[in-house]
This record gives structure tokens, C-alpha cells and sequence, in this order.
């Protein structure tokens, strides 16, 4: 167990910094990011969207900005960083529902949703929660639902390496920067495996991948 007390790892890495999560991930660029994320989903009226990790639920509520008459849930195993999301979401006036759970283990049936969408989370889990989650992530979508995944991708020049080498010393992000993300998916049994586009941030690069359910 680490140092936290919890069986995961908080927004940002402890519950006393969870306070300038949101502040770290706009310096990142965050925001611009997720703009990329969402353009890609392309989400549509009546749709059912999974935020899976949704932290303090800036990603959810970025997207219901977007597109209002998407039904929205945030799944998270934070009971605090929900409660701040719904301290947000109360504020914006807008309806999304809030889950406390776990990526691999959701508590929804089969086939619930259209997409799944997971924003600077996956880093955070062992090699095994990885493929787990991303097995778990396929019996959630629909035939022909999308996974639209943005986290950290392996790195381009030296200048990226230094980067990394700096501000990724977690072994679990290894599985990022390797480029093992898009072979997983794969294995798990998704189609139409890519990265869409990937962007050097302050942080380290950053990629969009969008995985397809068959059907």
C-alpha cells in the first residue's frame, strides 16, 4: 500500500495535493487536449458516454459544454475528487451522473455505452490493470461503440527523452512510453486500433488513441 492509504492513485498522487490537480493539468494544456479528444469522439444527441477516471470531472463537464443531450457518466474510485466534480457540476447546471468504481471492474452491464472515454488515467495503472481495464472497457461498449483514450505516448527526439526521464519515474507509465497501449487494445479484442494524433506538451507527449468495439 502506498503512502496515500489508498488502493489507487489519487488525482494528483495525494489527497492533500488534490486541490491543485486541476491547476497542474491546465498548466499540461489540458483543456486543449481534451478539445482534441472530443473532436475526435464526435459525440451526438442521446449518445451514452463513460468517463472512465474522471477525477474532478473536467472532462465530463467539457464535454456536456459540448454536446447537452449526451447522457454522461463519471466513474471514479475517489470519493473526494467526486465530490468536487458534483460541487462543479451543481454549479454549471448541467446533469451527469457520478460512479465510484474502478477501470477493469465497472459496475455497469454489458454493452451500456456508445463511448468510453479516459483522459490522463491509464499512466496510472499496472501492467495488468491496463489489460484488465481495457478488456473490461470492450464489454461495456456497444457493437461498433468506441474507446477514445488520451494519456502520455512514447516519446519523439531527445528533447522528449529528457523530458520523460524528468517527470515520468513511475514504472507504470513504462507501458506508455514503450508503446504498448495500441497492442493491448488489440489483444483485448478491439479493431480499428490507431493513434489519431499525438502533441508535445511540458509534460512529456501526449496521444490520442481510438480503439472500436466489433460490430
Amino acid at each position: 500500500m502506498s503512502s496515500h492509504s489508498h488502493d489507487y492513485i489519487p488525482a494528483a498522487g495525494h489527497d492533500r495535493l488534490l486541490r491543485f490537480y486541476d491547476p497542474l493539468t491546465r498548466l499540461l494544456g489540458a483543456r486543449r487536449l481534451r478539445a482534441h479528444l472530443l473532436d475526435a469522439a464526435d459525440i451526438q444527441p442521446g449518445e451514452r458516454v463513460l468517463d472512465l477516471g474522471c477525477g474532478t470531472g473536467e472532462l465530463s463537464l467539457q464535454l456536456k459544454q459540448r454536446q447537452p443531450a449526451a447522457q454522461l457518466v463519471g466513474l471514479d474510485p475517489d470519493a473526494k475528487a467526486l465530490a468536487l466534480a458534483e460541487q462543479k457540476r451543481r454549479e454549471a447546471g448541467c446533469e451527469i451522473e457520478w460512479r465510484q468504481g474502478y477501470a477493469g471492474r465497472a459496475p455497469f452491464p454489458a454493452h451500456s455505452f456508445d463511448h468510453v472515454v479516459s483522459s490522463l488515467v491509464i499512466h496510472h495503472l499496472t501492467s495488468e490493470q491496463k489489460r484488465e481495464a481495457f478488456g473490461d472497457i470492450l464489454r461495456l461498449l456497444r457493437s461498433g461503440g468506441v474507446f477514445h483514450l488520451l494519456d502520455f505516448g512514447p516519446p519523439r527526439g531527445g528533447i522528449e527523452r529528457g523530458l520523460t526521464a524528468v517527470f515520468h519515474r513511475d514504472e507504470r507509465i513504462g507501458d506508455n512510453l514503450g508503446g504498448r497501449l495500441p497492442e493491448w487494445l488489440s489483444a483485448a479484442g478491439f479493431e480499428d486500433v490507431r493513434e489519431v494524433e499525438s502533441h508535445r506538451t511540458l509534460f512529456g507527449r501526449v496521444s490520442l488513441y481510438t480503439a472500436r468495439a466489433p460490430g
